[in-house]
């Protein structure tokens, strides 16, 4: 105590120090003084009113307490006085048991007084209820049901109030009540007739399905009372509870499974369209029936049946049922997946995303790996058949048919890509990772396929070779292969946009890379063709014949125009690129014929007719190819000024300025080699051993080593038979 006042006065000094710390504020120490004073009333008058109100409180409990002990010794007398009043009254309890076996029986006399009428009519009241079912008066029948019913029970719940193990009597009421379990019976049988064709009865006599449900309904309503009697004394009547409300919900299960399996009217056997038969029909009258549910069976029922969401579950459940047993049997590819059903008016009731699915995943799983599975077996034979039966055009004596564009094209593109787009609509139904696998395969096959197809057109072209004469219109498929080629790699860049938004993969690349060696090697086997048959007049040039005015470059334009009037059925790019590779291998053909020494010129004139006759025929070459390919082209011009620089080194007058045009020569085509330039040499016919090395030695010096951005044009040109004495040194 002594401490908390030391604490307080050190308190009370620091908070006056505070206040007259300047001399201004010892003038308001009075002001100070009666402030605290007012602080010091105020605390000590809230502790004044706590302490009283902690008074007051403990005064009011001390006096609660006194009253609930005089209560509780009240109590105490009471119970005393009720213990001691139950003991006398016990031998008085004892004697009033004749008075309670009088009330007991008193009871069952009025209850047997009460269903005196029924129990002397019960077989009159149940010929009549007989009667009445077999009329179809369901509701009546049903009213004299219950009456019998009513009777029975009460007499039995009497009987089970005096002696419940008294079996004998119960035995009796129930054998004298016999026939009411079978008329219970007979209007079940009736009401599940109803039931079973409801679909039916509710569009033409609504007023018995109505009829039906109220019976049920007071069944319903009898089965509660009665089991809420049985939780009171334990008796409840032979036959209880009825569950008709459960009963009719099987029933209409049942119909419902009946129906789903009824509607396969055919097997795979008698029509191959049978899953898909039995899927329209399924999907045709089960949306019948739900719409009948939902807008005429809906009316009849009460709204907590939900008799529109009972059945829509009911043949969810049938359908998935009857499904999972189609699966079980082997479905073919073509029978895996199908789309059933949907109808704007149901979707507005239904929320099918909180529906179960209609297969279990694992089953939808193991259908779709089958599916894959089947698939690639089934296309692999499809692509076959569909390769053999366009192998087989490849041999009519008719021409192929034409685009709208006239470009010659064969079925087979329009027959693989509708097998795909066919497959790939299916599995886009799906889900899109499934979609994206089936495009994968597709294009896996594809690139399969085009392997086999290649090596077909070479055997193609291997055969023809054999004997030329056929096919008749061998040239003109060669032109629809070629086509074909440009119309997959369409087709696959359509599938690709339209079913998948991801990059080219390995299988894609090799499908372009396949199509075009396919393509480019029809224009070789074609090139093949025409220059077989130049190939008499391409041995005329060159020769002394030619010198003196053979018509063999005439009828190499002649043939090649006749053949690119043909050609001209190539789609682009292929076209544009045959015509310059028929351009480059005639101009090839012709050097080549120039280093085969087949002529010698004998002195200056020869060497100016033959130079002159090379110009002519450059010239011709140009105007051919230019009129083919319908535009200049630097390359084009270059290939033919090939032939007109060496006709500058044959028409030159002057040996000694050999080296000039040689030089010229080989800085515009640098791929020029020593044996090239000793041919020409030798075929001039006026260069001396001498001149020729002196010439090769020069120009070894000053050769451009840069011909990379040159096109090689003497690099395949090989020179036979070269017997001139000359070092080799030009490299």
């Amino acid at each position: 105590m002594e401490e908390t006042d030391r604490e307080a006065v050190a308190t009370a000094v620091q908070r006056v120090a505070g206040m007259l710390q300047r001399p201004d504020q010892q003038d308001k120490v009075e002001q100070y003084r009666r402030r605290e004073a007012r602080k010091k009333a105020s605390v000590e008058a809230r502790l004044k009113a706590a302490i009283q109100s902690q008074l007051d409180g403990v005064r009011t409990g001390l006096c609660q307490l006194h009253n609930a002990l005089g209560d509780v010794s009240d109590i105490q007398q009471s119970l005393a006085d009720v213990s001691k009043d139950w003991r006398q009254s016990i031998n008085t309890i004892e004697n009033l048991q004749d008075v309670k076996d009088a009330v007991v029986q008193h009871s069952q006399l009025a209850a047997a007084v009460e269903n005196l009428k029924n129990i002397f009519s019960v077989p009159e009241i149940v010929r009549d209820t007989h009667e009445l079912i077999e009329q179809g008066e369901l509701l009546k029948a049903h009213c004299k049901l219950m009456d019998l019913e009513f009777s029975r029970d009460n007499l039995m719940y009497e009987q089970y109030r005096i002696d419940s193990k008294n079996t004998h009597d119960m035995n009796l009421i129930c054998s004298y009540f016999g026939e009411t379990q079978t008329l219970s019976e007979q209007l079940a049988k009736q009401l599940w007739m109803v039931v079973e064709r409801s679909l039916v009865t509710v569009r033409c006599d609504p007023t018995m399905l109505v009829s039906v449900v109220r019976i049920i309904e007071r069944e319903e309503k009898i089965d509660r009372r009665l089991l809420e009697r049985k939780k009171q004394t334990g008796f409840i009547p032979p036959g209880r509870p009825k569950k008709w409300k459960d009963k009719m919900f099987d029933v209409l299960e049942k119909t419902v499974t009946t129906k789903v399996e009824a509607s396969q009217s055919d097997t795979r056997e008698s029509n191959k369209m049978w899953l898909v038969r039995f899927l329209e029909i399924t999907r045709k009258y089960v949306l019948d029936d739900l719409l009948v549910a939902k807008n005429l069976m809906a009316q009849c029922f009460p709204p907590d049946y939900s008799i529109f969401y009972i059945l829509f579950n009911l043949y969810h459940k049938a359908l998935s049922a009857r499904i999972e047993e189609l699966i079980s049997e082997d479905l073919e590819a073509n029978e895996i997946v199908e789309e059933m059903m949907g109808h704007p008016e149901l979707m507005e009731e239904v929320n099918i995303n909180i529906m179960d699915p209609l297969l279990p995943q694992d089953i939808v799983d193991n259908l779709l790996s089958k599916y894959v599975k089947t698939f690639t077996s089934n296309i692999t034979g499809w692509l076959r058949k569909a390769l053999e039966t366009d192998k087989k055009d490849w041999n009519k004596e008719t021409e192929p048919e034409g685009d709208q564009d006239g470009y010659y094209q064969t079925t087979l593109p329009a027959i693989v890509f509708q097998m795909f787009e066919q497959n790939l609509q299916v599995a886009a139904f799906i889900n899109e990772p499934f979609k994206q696998e089936v495009l994968r395969l597709c294009l896996k096959q594809m690139n399969s396929f085009l392997t086999r197809y290649k090596e077909e057109v070479i055997l193609y072209k291997d055969e023809h070779l054999k004997d030329r004469q056929h096919p008749q219109c061998y040239v003109q498929y060669m032109i629809a292969i070629i086509n074909n080629c440009q119309t997959f790699s369409e087709s696959i860049t359509s599938l690709k946009k339209k079913y998948s938004n991801t990059e080219s993969d390995k299988n894609e690349e090799a499908i372009r890379v396949t199509l075009d060696a396919v393509a480019r090697d029809g224009c070789l086997f074609l090139l093949d063709e025409v220059f077989m048959d130049l190939e008499q007049h391409l041995h005329e040039l060159m020769t002394r014949k030619w010198l003196v005015g053979s018509n063999a470059v005439d009828t190499i334009c002649v043939t090649i125009e006749d053949y690119f009037n043909d050609f001209a059925r190539i789609k682009k790019p292929y076209n544009k690129e045959m015509t310059f590779e028929a351009h480059r291998r005639v101009v090839m053909e012709y050097i080549r014929a120039i280093m085969a020494k087949r002529i010698t010129f004998k002195n200056a004139d020869e060497r100016k007719d033959g130079a002159e006759r090379m110009m002519k025929d450059a010239k011709q070459f140009k105007f051919l190819f230019k009129k083919l390919s319908d535009v200049g082209s630097s390359d084009a011009d270059r290939l033919c000024d090939a032939i007109s620089a060496i006709a500058e080194v044959f028409k030159l007058t002057d040996p000694s300025l050999l080296y000039l045009e040689v030089s010229t020569l080989i800085t515009k085509y640098p791929d020029i080699r020593e044996d090239h330039i000793l041919a020409l040499l030798a075929m001039r016919g006026d260069a001396s051993r001498e001149m020729k090395q002196t010439i090769i030695e020069t120009l070894n010096q000053h050769k451009s080593s840069s011909m990379a951005s040159v096109q090689p044009l003497f690099r395949d040109i090989t020179v036979h038979s070269q017997t001139i004495g000359v070092p080799k040194l030009l490299k």
